[in-house]
């Protein structure tokens, strides 16, 4: 009797327990703890230092690690394809807001690039490093696999090697051969053997000429003193008689305001005179016709005394009749 409650408490603390752990299980997928998805990446180049295990970072943080490493060989395009797979594990990205299915697209789109890069100088280990390049182009491989594919994008390593490929090697030494000709004929022609010569004899001559300067200035130096003191002499000389001067030229121009004044007066008395209604001018008028009446008269006699000379003693003809 006394086992059976026992028993049942047992049984409700199992029952209890297994329901907890339910409970436990169910947060933990619905939080997405321990959620992996698997991704594949296509490089171009080697992948020697990678190995299976490899971490997959994002920006610092261990997001997952290299759970394959494969060679493709395409007999069609005779293409060696190096595809590595990765494990995505969430337990290190907290998620705020809602899940989204299509997160690892999202993040392509918006950028996301994987690149190999070292560990380790020294022991020569690569990595997976996932980060956003958003102006790298979005290129993905023909592959056949049933994993999401993130892009590549090649190391600095990588471009300057593919750059170095590129190079034309046989025309840059072709040119460096050109040019190398080019200097050794420059070097070895007749004006670039005297060029030594000819700089030697310019300086020479930029000496003489620098001591004929010399000379020159020893020798005009007291005269252009002289000068500058017989022009500072007129200077002063000059702005003393400049009050006298300007003194002058101002009386000059008293009297010669008062010259026009006066043949102003003048010339309006001058118009007084020969106006019209001027009493002055009638006598001259009077007296003009005066002198015509006389010069008549004078004409009349001149006349008289050419025809009958004898009157002046005689008189006229007519007066004795």
């Amino acid at each position: 009797m006394r086992a059976k409650p026992h028993t049942v408490a047992i049984g409700a603390f199992v029952i209890g327990a297994i329901l907890i752990a339910l409970v436990t299980l169910l947060f933990l997928l619905g939080s997405g703890f321990g959620k992996k998805e698997t991704v594949v990446m296509v490089f171009d180049g080697s992948v020697k230092g990678l190995n299976v295990g490899a971490p997959m970072t994002l920006r610092g943080v261990q997001v997952g690690q290299v759970t394959a490493i494969e060679l493709i060989l395409d007999s069609t395009k005779a293409n060696v394809i190096m595809m590595v797979e990765a494990d995505l594990n969430a337990k290190n990205i907290r998620r705020e807001g809602p899940a989204n299915a299509n997160l690892i697209e999202e993040l392509i789109t918006r950028g996301l690039r994987a690149q190999l890069n070292t560990q380790s100088l020294l022991t020569g280990l690569l990595f997976i490093e996932l980060d956003f390049h958003p102006s790298t182009p979005l290129t993905l491989a023909d592959i056949n696999s049933p994993y999401i594919q993130l892009p590549t994008i090649p190391t600095n390593l990588q471009r300057i090697a593919q750059k170095l490929e590129d190079l034309d090697v046989s025309k840059l030494s072709s040119d460096l051969e050109n040019i190398s000709n080019g200097i050794n004929n420059l070097v070895s022609s007749e004006e670039f053997q005297s060029l030594p010569a000819n700089i030697t004899s310019t300086m020479h001559s930029m000496r003489e000429l620098s001591t004929q300067l010399q000379a020159q200035l020893a020798s005009t130096g007291p005269k252009l003193d002289t000068v500058l003191d017989e022009t500072a002499a007129a200077v002063a000389t000059a702005n003393a008689d400049l009050p006298k001067l300007g003194e002058l030229i101002e009386g000059n121009l008293t009297a010669l305001n008062a010259a026009i004044k006066a043949f102003e007066q003048g010339m309006g008395q001058v118009e007084g005179l020969t106006s019209q209604d001027s009493p002055t001018l009638y006598q001259l008028n009077t007296a003009l016709q005066e002198v015509a009446r006389a010069s008549r008269s004078l004409q009349s006699l001149a006349n008289t005394l050419e025809q009958q000379p004898e009157a002046l003693i005689r008189g006229k003809s007519g007066d004795e009749k």
